[in-house]
């Protein structure tokens, strides 16, 4: 497969700024990847499709206030931060992204809040994500993380809105998320409510909980025709022994498992034994899927409606069936489904 067959008709006028009032009243396609037959439902719907014992599988990562604004030493040129990945829980050491990274050399301070809450020196600017920091903080590694807490930004996508708004600290976010680590939410999940969970408990369907902590290398855009040579970044997954006994016990007895989004899709694709059964497994995957491709774990999947040549937009291409993904995708567009992070949803089965 090349980029360029993921191009399709895309309009920003899709692309959804703020998300539906309530969390499961999104719309819905359904797409039947054998028939290539398309349902158009809301989202609540979507436990018309399984029965009891079948297993959906969440990804509770939790998004960290990652975006910090400060002030360069001496110029005061505003520089915008953002954090990446504690390298160094001791040392206060962070991967960042740096805007305007032309600005920031090694040795240079960066003050963050009224009275310089947060203080920072650049020690490297040489890594592949950026440049590496360390926080100069005499208080407790709680002191210091709720300093971040306090001076940091949900860090909703920019191509969404420019402006952060107060409806973004609770809905960019899934209402199961629990492990933080995430610098982008696990878009999938952020359409279930605790109503729509309940009424999935009642039926008897199962849930299955993974973390797979979202990094930026997911949206990096792919930019190399020849998909076998682009590389995904590593992202911290974790397989826990009751997730996979779940997934594991419900393939053996003839039930659904549904992957709840492309994060999930890859964690669980790169904890596979030769056999077909989940691992627990604790570790990092840059595992890229692009048609052809054989899944081991999953029958079904949900994702939101992706950007065109967008790695999210080839796996869900190599789970449906690309002819199948491809031909639905023109019909949202026709059908103006909402595009994006707080868009609608699609259900593969």
């Amino acid at each position: 497969m090349k980029l360029s067959q993921y191009d399709y008709n895309f309009s920003s006028d899709l692309l959804a700024k703020y998300p539906t009032e309530n969390r499961d009243e999104s719309r819905l396609m359904v797409v039947n990847r054998a028939t290539g037959q398309i349902e158009h439902r809301i989202f609540k719907d979507v436990i018309d499709y399984f029965d009891e014992n079948d297993v959906f599988v969440f990804n509770n990562t939790k998004v960290f206030p990652a975006r910090l604004y400060g002030n360069k030493e001496k110029t005061g040129a505003e520089i915008e931060i953002f954090l990446l990945r504690e390298l160094n829980r001791d040392l206060r050491l962070w991967d960042v992204l740096v805007d305007p990274a032309r600005k920031i050399r090694i040795g240079n301070k960066l003050y963050f809040g009224d009275d310089d809450l947060l203080v920072a020196e650049v020690i490297d600017n040489t890594t592949s994500r950026g440049r590496t920091l360390r926080f100069l903080f005499d208080g407790s590694y709680e002191e210091f993380r709720a300093a971040l807490y306090k001076l940091g930004e949900t860090p909703l996508p920019k191509w969404i809105r420019e402006k952060v708004e107060p409806i973004d600290a609770e809905r960019y976010q899934t209402i199961f998320a629990e492990v933080e680590g995430a610098v982008a939410a696990p878009t999938a999940g952020m359409h279930f409510s605790k109503h729509l969970l309940k009424r999935m408990e009642i039926k008897g369907i199962d849930s299955a909980m993974i973390t797979l902590h979202v990094g930026l290398g997911n949206f990096r855009t792919v930019d190399v025709e020849d998909l076998t040579k682009h590389k995904m970044d590593s992202e911290q997954i974790f397989i826990y022994p009751e997730a996979a006994e779940k997934v594991n016990r419900a393939k053996e007895n003839g039930h659904r498992v549904c992957a709840v989004g492309t994060t999930v899709q890859r964690a669980i694709e790169s904890a596979v034994s030769t056999n077909g059964r989940l691992k627990p497994y604790e570790g990092w995957t840059n595992k890229f899927i692009f048609c052809p491709y054989e899944f081991s774990v999953a029958d079904s999947m949900i994702s939101n409606f992706h950007m065109p040549r967008t790695t999210q937009l080839m796996m869900v291409t190599a789970f449906g069936g690309y002819d199948t993904v491809m031909n639905a995708y023109k019909v949202a567009v026709e059908e103006k489904y909402r595009f994006g992070t707080y868009g609608d949803a699609m259900l593969i089965l």
